[in-house]
């Protein structure tokens, strides 16, 4: 089936009936979804179409959709998602990313409380929308779906061909089709005809259950499994924010370690160096992240001790990886992972704080800052709403500026500027 016929199947299917007047590419309503048992339960339903600016979420959107996931997550009902997005609205800049990190939030915050959530994926599902979809337990994919982290254009620039060279399009779509995800696991379906819709419900697994799910795939990654060797990492920039000592580790561009942080011991976290986040490195982290929420040490042990009080979360990633090898596993689900992880920490009782070392961007910026209690910035550091190539193939080379500190707390992006005595 093919996203219009999805999309009509669907609204016919659940009779959708709109709550409120369409905010742009947003349309909100209700409807009734029946159960594997045959039982039919009222659900919340959200229609993200491609009608402006190839169906990118907004601040209006953004906000539509925060306040539907509350409203999900109190009432515990089953939400559907209809997602035809490349995510969040570029020419909208900082403050549509600052609202997407506040939707991202309350969708994390839904689906952890465990509202049930089931994704229908239209033609395009790029970026945060990804992500978003993601979240759900059940995803349903039309017959044209391209669901991943970076559009085919951007993943040949990364792979060093044109975007129109026909074997690498082949490629492309043999890893990021919804035939493709389809064969990812039981909570992947494809629409073939409209029995399939209609036979479609929540099925999920739980978002721990998930984590553990992901990491079976990553055995089809080229570097799995490959070992590397844990390195005492010192830096200015760590001697400045932890002034009373610190102890911090990299494993391949991993961080883990603890420092004094006025007068209390912090546990520390993150990534550095600048490489793209790939699912590996988002999931190991996420994995450690999820062993100190459930109060586990690294061998598995239960101790009420390792959940910390605070948490810092320090990062220089500019973007995620932009490889076929990462999308052919759902990239796109690894950060969701990741952003599920630091929110259920933070419900553990773990006060999280991101702090930004050099550039943070994208869907790695709406993991790392959607679900954490506060976001700073080091003095000269960077956000951005895309990597700068990304933007400029978008709106061109001109759209490129650097942003001033209270342009990004104004837009919600960051929460904190920390000079560090440099200035």
């Amino acid at each position: 089936m093919l996203p219009t016929e999805c999309l009509a199947t669907l609204k016919s299917h659940i009779e959708f009936a709109p709550t409120s007047e369409a905010v742009g590419n947003l349309t909100i309503g209700r409807g009734r979804l029946a159960s594997a048992s045959g039982a039919s339960s009222p659900v919340l339903a959200a229609i993200i179409e491609n009608k402006i600016a190839s169906g990118s979420l907004g601040v209006k959107e953004c906000e539509k959709l925060a306040s539907l996931f509350k409203v999900t997550e109190a009432q515990k009902s089953g939400l559907i998602l209809y997602v035809d997005s490349a995510g969040a609205r570029v020419s909208e800049g900082l403050p549509a990313l600052g609202a997407f990190r506040h939707m991202y939030r309350a969708a994390v915050s839904a689906v952890s409380a465990g509202a049930p959530m089931m994704a229908v994926c239209g033609a395009n599902c790029f970026g945060g929308a990804s992500m978003l979809a993601a979240l759900a337990g059940t995803r349903v994919y039309s017959a044209n779906t391209r669901l991943a982290m970076s559009g085919p254009s951007i993943l040949a620039q990364a792979a060093g061909v044109s975007a129109l060279d026909d074997a690498f399009a082949a490629m492309s779509m043999a890893a990021i089709s919804g035939q493709a995800r389809a064969k990812l696991g039981e909570c992947e379906l494809m629409a073939a005809d409209a029995g399939s819709m209609e036979a479609a419900h929540f099925i999920g697994n739980a978002v721990t259950e998930r984590h553990a799910l992901l990491g079976t795939r990553l055995s089809k990654l080229a570097s799995a499994g490959k070992a590397t060797v844990g390195e005492k990492i010192e830096r200015k920039d760590f001697a400045k924010l932890y002034p009373q000592g610190y102890e911090i580790e990299e494993r391949g561009g991993i961080l883990s370690g603890r420092g004094e942080y006025a007068g209390e011991t912090i546990a520390i976290a993150g990534f550095i160096g600048g490489k793209l986040l790939g699912a590996e490195r988002a999931w190991l982290q996420a994995d450690t992240l999820w062993r100190m929420a459930a109060g586990r040490a690294d061998d598995g042990r239960s101790s009420a001790t390792t959940v910390p009080a605070k948490l810092h979360f320090l990062v220089d990633c500019d973007s995620h990886a932009t490889t076929l090898d990462d999308e052919r596993i759902m990239l796109s689900a690894y950060l969701a992972d990741l952003a599920c992880a630091l929110h259920a920490l933070s419900r553990a009782g773990t006060y999280v704080e991101t702090t930004v070392l050099g550039k943070l961007g994208g869907g790695v910026y709406v993991a790392l800052a959607a679900p954490v209690a506060q976001v700073n910035m080091i003095y000269q550091t960077e956000i951005q709403l895309l990597p700068g190539r990304a933007i400029a193939s978008i709106l061109g080379a001109t759209a490129m500026q650097q942003h001033e500190f209270d342009e990004y707390k104004t837009a919600r992006v960051a929460d904190q500027e920390l000079k560090l005595g440099i200035v």
